[in-house]
């Protein structure tokens, strides 16, 4: 069974949906109120910026059954309501359209100093072509051990001066794009940790010490481990070549060129010799020496 629809340029666009949404642009895409349109529809698309309270209308002229279109020209972080219907303002279709923020700003960090501290960060417009300086950053602050958050204002530099810490607190800081129109504009936050714990430094900082501190004491000790090793090798080696000199004197002194090797004898080999071998007293005179 084949069934087609009826053309009735009274329904309403069929399947209205975004397909991409950025920053600066939103892709939606709508179906057309009946299949197979057998002539151009015109189309209104009227885009309502609910931040700024204004409106813009486009016109879309198509004979697919299928329209993609590109709205352009909007903001970031913006909030939208997009309506779309045939030009004879027959049934609509809408839908509501949050553009992507701006991103976070750059390493974000702290240096403590001795009664306050300093954030710092990167430039936004180093990687963001829209914004600009001028809107300048706000920052907000957290307390989580009185579960308090603060505004502590804005600026259009990429530092801001932080005072009145209070000792053993822990605060949570954000940086941003500053919110326009009511807060309702903003960019996303980049946040950063400052646990204080009673001395004053960011938990980074204090782990890099606490390493820097380790790594003191560790190199001279390991170092004075290799002096002491290499001192005994040498000290063990000037008493082995001495060892070994003595034991060479020594063979030396007791060698036997007829026999072509050391001889060494105890004491108690010498002390029996002495017992067997006859003792001479001397030669008479009445005796011939006879010399073969």
């Amino acid at each position: 069974v084949v069934v087609k629809m009826i053309p009735d340029n009274r329904l309403p666009p069929r399947h209205l949906h975004a397909v991409r949404t950025a920053k600066t642009f939103a892709v939606i895409k709508w179906e057309s109120p009946y299949d197979s349109p057998d002539q151009d529809m015109l189309y209104a698309v009227a885009v309502k910026d609910l931040v700024r309270k204004t409106d813009k209308i486009y016109k879309v002229k198509s004979r697919n059954s299928t329209v993609e279109y590109t709205i352009k020209k909007l903001e970031p972080g913006g909030k939208y309501h997009v309506i779309v219907q045939l030009g004879n303002m027959s049934k609509e279709s809408s839908m509501k359209i949050n553009t992507v923020p701006l991103s976070a700003p750059d390493a974000l960090k702290i240096i403590t100093e001795n009664d306050h501290i300093l954030l710092f960060w990167k430039s936004l417009a180093l990687k963001e072509s829209n914004f600009n300086e001028s809107r300048g950053y706000e920052i907000h602050m957290f307390d989580s051990l009185m579960n308090i958050s603060a505004y502590l204002g804005n600026t259009t530099d990429n530092f801001f001066k932080v005072s009145n810490l209070k000792m053993g607190h822990n605060y949570s800081f954000s940086v941003q794009a500053r919110c326009l129109f009511g807060g309702q504009m903003c960019g996303e936050p980049a946040t950063l940790l400052y646990d204080e714990l009673g001395t004053g430094k960011d938990p980074s900082g204090s782990e890099g010490g606490r390493a820097t501190d380790v790594a003191a004491i560790v190199v001279p000790v390991l170092f004075l481990l290799l002096v002491t090793l290499g001192i005994g090798f040498v000290v063990l080696y000037m008493r082995h070549r001495r060892l070994q000199s003595s034991f060479t004197a020594f063979a030396n002194s007791h060698y036997s060129s007829r026999l072509g090797s050391a001889i060494f004898s105890s004491g108690d080999d010498l002390g029996d010799e002495d017992d067997e071998a006859p003792m001479i007293t001397g030669f008479s005179d009445d005796v011939p020496m006879v010399i073969a």
